[in-house]
């Protein structure tokens, strides 16, 4: 029995069970000779060696352009009730500091986040037809081969994949990884994986920067970028911390099925409450906060209008060296660092240190030139990259055992939103963009 490790043995026994199960249907099943069935045509398409991988990234480029298209109307529906309350606010509330904290923390804050709810569910009614007509699965076949070779397992793909709505629960979805090795690759590259959180910033700054037309491709390329990423520390992790071959991916494919309205819509609901319940906790919260910060000490800003006499903004010209080389100015580090508690905070920090509704927000990025093509992009690979939010750092200290695994989560994304950002910085300007 030299040599004869546990996943050898678990391997061993998958597939005598498998094998038997295929000896007890030869026995039991008749089946007709020469015909295909609607499975096996569809499998010989999206299972082909060098068909899958590219309908893969087809079907996903379509999500994207389906979440941001669908969604726009219903954004633009949420833009105009938000600056319509606004409004009424300011006109109707006598006290200045009352109605400052109405209209700029609540209104502008909150609902610039709000806005976003149209794109989240979107995003989570296409994964979830994806997933409940069998698709997925097959997805994580195609991808086994490539994942394997570069260092992740077959099963990291499912926990990856969750990781599209919210890398909390794709974290802990590692459980069902055998290989403590694989489970610790697919933790530590979770976070690259691009969660919902993150979308209102992508849509915001896509929307702005590049225009209906071209911000579902760009949105999409970001996520691509956290795809490939994820996959090219795994092999670095592989390679360096955690030596070894991935351990055996089996895998069984359901049945494809036509997704009930019911069922999608239930799943979607299921996946897409969270950011609900962030938005009227956490998200609410930290508004509050930037909103205290941005119109105080209230003397000095008058109100929130002078916001460069306001404690926010010494916080942010204390932090903007870092950021200067990149092309942002002191409200993007700001945005940034609030961010670390939740990404879609970013979205209400600006809206709060621009004192604009939802519908100038983008506007306000082109008229002021707070990015251009070149830095916006730039940033939204930073927010892609950088620091999870703080309950997701939580999540992978307990699922580690271990604060130092932690911080080093910590330490490593945030050295590598500044390389590849910078990269992205440097090699465009070199090509003549500014």
């Amino acid at each position: 029995m030299g040599g004869f490790s546990r996943d050898d043995a678990a391997q061993l026994l998958a597939e005598r069970r498998y094998q038997a199960i295929v000896d007890i249907l030869e026995a039991t099943v008749t089946k007709s000779e020469g015909k295909w069935t609607y499975t096996d045509i569809l499998d010989h398409v999206f299972l082909h060696r060098w068909l899958g991988i590219p309908i893969f990234l087809a079907l996903l480029w379509g999500v994207f352009q389906f979440t941001f298209s669908l969604s726009e109307p219903f954004m633009v529906m949420i833009e105009l009730l938000f600056g319509w309350l606004g409004g009424l606010a300011e006109d109707g509330i006598s006290n200045l500091h009352l109605a400052s904290f109405v209209a700029g923390g609540i209104f502008d804050g909150l609902g610039s986040v709000l806005v976003f709810v149209p794109p989240i569910f979107m995003l989570f009614l296409a994964l979830s037809i994806l997933e409940d007509s069998g698709y997925l699965s097959r997805a994580a076949f195609v991808m086994d081969r490539l994942m394997s070779k570069l260092g992740l397992h077959g099963r990291s793909f499912i926990p990856m994949m969750m990781g599209f709505g919210c890398t909390i629960p794709a974290i802990m979805a590692t459980r069902s990884i055998d290989g403590e090795k694989d489970r610790m690759i697919t933790i530590l590259v979770a976070p690259l994986i691009s969660c919902g959180a993150r979308l209102p910033v992508y849509v915001l700054i896509a929307g702005a920067i590049f225009g209906a037309s071209y911000a579902g491709t760009v949105i999409f390329s970001i996520y691509l970028l956290g795809i490939a990423l994820a996959i090219a520390m795994a092999l670095i992790f592989r390679r360096t911390l955690f030596k070894g071959e991935p351990s055996p991916f089996l895998l069984e494919l359901p049945a494809y099925s036509m997704p009930t309205a019911r069922t999608v819509i239930l799943h979607m609901w299921d996946r897409g409450k969270w950011f609900l319940v962030r938005a009227g906790t956490i998200i609410f919260g930290t508004v509050l906060i930037v909103w205290f910060f941005s119109a105080h000490p209230w003397e000095a800003t008058s109100g929130g209008e002078l916001i460069e006499n306001s404690y926010i903004a010494s916080l942010g010209h204390f932090l903007e060296p870092i950021f200067r080389p990149f092309g942002w100015d002191w409200m993007a580090a700001v945005a940034l660092l609030f961010g670390f508690l939740a990404k879609e905070v970013v979205v209400g920090t600006y809206g709060i240190l621009l004192g604009v509704d939802e519908a100038s927000l983008g506007e306000s990025f082109v008229s002021l030139g707070l990015f251009t093509p070149l830095t916006g992009f730039a940033f939204m690979v930073f927010v892609l990259i950088y620091v999870p939010c703080v309950a997701t750092i939580g999540i992978v200290a307990k699922e580690m055992n271990s604060y130092r695994w932690a911080g080093f989560l910590v330490a490593y994304l945030v050295a590598l939103a500044f390389v590849v950002s910078g990269l992205i910085i440097g090699v465009g300007r070199l090509l003549g963009f500014s």
